[in-house]
């Protein structure tokens, strides 16, 4: 099914717009999303430092990528797993735990803290709120700035994921989408 709203074309891009992809290249080329968000520069030109902050934030990369990727797949968004896959190996995820989190925090062989986190991201999107036992166990390990910034991380890429399955945002060459069933 081809997008909602395209990527924009080149042809259609001004100096601004051209500017603010310049820096957003992943793998060294444009992303469906960003080139489709352009279409809304102004939004665009806000979006980015939010999320670029969030990649680059409190949170160490590996635990930030298993959130992201538990929220891609609760929210069935395609293209978010598929992007966050790459960049979940990139933070030392294995191929084994990437598939593992689509089973989720109950299945075997989770660390207990990698089952708190996909727990975590279980219970904000089912009821927008972390538990007790779950806020506990990250306050074991997380400071402030990080459980503010877990819950801020979840939210935002539940946004992302609602834009993208709406807006019908095509995956990006050479990215594989969700695994096949079974």
């Amino acid at each position: 099914m081809p997008p909602r709203i395209p990527p924009l074309p080149p042809a259609e891009r001004d100096e601004q717009v051209n500017a603010l992809l310049a820096g957003v290249t992943v793998a060294g080329s444009e992303a469906n999303i960003f080139t489709t968000v352009a279409r809304h520069r102004s939004l665009l030109r806000k979006w980015l430092p939010f999320g670029g902050k969030l990649l680059n934030g409190a949170l160490e990369a590996r635990p930030r990528e298993l959130l992201i990727l538990r929220t891609g797949w609760n929210c069935g968004a395609e293209y978010e797993w598929a992007q966050h896959v790459v960049l979940g190996r990139q933070a030392g995820l294995t191929d084994e735990e990437i598939r593992r989190v689509i089973a989720g925090p109950d299945a075997p062989g989770w660390d207990p803290f990698d089952a708190v986190l996909l727990r975590a991201a279980d219970e904000l999107h089912r009821a927008a709120r972390l538990s007790d036992p779950t806020w506990t166990a990250l306050a074991t390990r997380y400071d402030d700035r990080q459980l503010i910034e877990l819950c801020m991380l979840i939210g935002h890429y539940h946004m992302v994921a609602f834009t993208l399955n709406s807006l019908g945002v095509e995956l990006d060459p050479g990215l594989e989408g969700f695994p096949p069933a079974g």
